[in-house]
């Protein structure tokens, strides 16, 4: 009788990181080229569009919908989803949703890739990405979009769609276009982007016990689009809103909102009334526990009247 044999999904491998590294730093670099062009509101705006689009393409794309399946499309949206990600120049969305759910499953343990807790600020917001170790992911933790062959061949061919989108812009509007829709947009977007694994786990207020380091942050979830309510994700993260409440702004979700009403995504997951439920609790029991505090010192340190004496 021969022994079973455990089946294990291949390790897909990528080149090495050299050319890489280098065209990382290179495209990093290409800031600077925002001085070689005179300022206008047309180029800020430029700017501001390209930024905005490509963040939806993370967010809205990489995150909400290969990472964590929250709502549904058409294989055809699917893979423009994909292509609007591919142009923020992140990497593959294989690649990507792969390692982002590794992140969840160790969050803030030594196997958490980008912990910033465990590895301090500059590793967890570049450094990591930019690692050998990490060029390759395993199949076996997407299945769910690895079995299309259009995705593995834009994951494969990431770089087409930000070639793509340059070339456009320079078409368009010519250097000035280029240099700030894609060099000043692309550097603010990584950054920010990025911003989620290293500030997201140090500052900020924490709602719910996660059993990690996330945190909410608002400014964070203005700069990247809902993101920054980063302690709601960790300890929900199937819901396709991640500011749970009206006043926690979360543009990627409204925009997916509009989609849904538009018939080109459905099924849109939210987060179930108990889990709201208990974040009012929390959310409460902490205001109590500030006003405890506060009447707790009043007493202990008394206002002392003054008296005015005249001579």
């Amino acid at each position: 009788m021969e022994a079973s044999q455990t089946y294990v999904e291949p390790v897909v491998k990528h080149k090495a990181p050299l050319l890489f590294l280098i065209l990382f730093f290179l495209i990093q670099a290409t800031v600077l080229t925002v001085f070689t062009v005179p300022f206008t509101w047309e180029l800020f705006w430029v700017a501001v569009f390209s930024y905005f689009l490509r963040m939806f393409g993370i967010t809205g794309a990489y995150h909400r919908y290969f990472s964590h399946s929250t709502f549904k499309t058409s294989r055809v949206f699917q893979f423009v989803l994909e292509w609007i990600g591919s142009m923020a120049m992140q990497k593959g969305v294989l690649w990507w949703a792969a390692h982002h759910r590794n992140h969840h499953k160790y969050s803030d343990t030594d196997k958490d890739i980008h912990s910033p807790t465990k590895k301090g600020f500059w590793y967890s917001h570049m450094f990591w990405f930019l690692r050998n170790d990490y060029e390759n992911f395993e199949p076996k933790l997407i299945p769910d979009f690895y079995k299309y062959p259009e995705l593995r061949w834009l994951d494969r061919n990431n770089w087409i769609p930000p070639l793509t989108f340059s070339i456009a812009l320079y078409l368009i509007g010519g250097w000035g276009w280029l240099v700030y829709g894609y060099a000043v947009a692309t550097f603010f977007l990584g950054h920010a982007t990025w911003t989620i694994n290293s500030l997201s786990h140090v500052y900020g207020s924490v709602r719910f016990d996660s059993r990690d380091t996330s945190k909410n942050n608002f400014f964070l979830a203005l700069l990247t689009m809902g993101e920054g309510w980063h302690n709601n994700h960790h300890y929900y993260c199937s819901s396709v809103n991640q500011g749970f409440y009206w006043y926690e702004v979360d543009m990627s979700y409204y925009i997916l909102k509009v989609f849904s009403w538009l018939g080109i995504v459905w099924d849109l997951k939210k987060p179930p009334v108990k889990v709201l439920e208990e974040g009012r609790r929390r959310d409460l029991q902490k205001k109590l526990n500030k006003a405890e505090i506060v009447e707790k010192m009043k007493k202990k340190s008394p206002s002392k009247s003054v008296v005015l004496t005249y001579e």
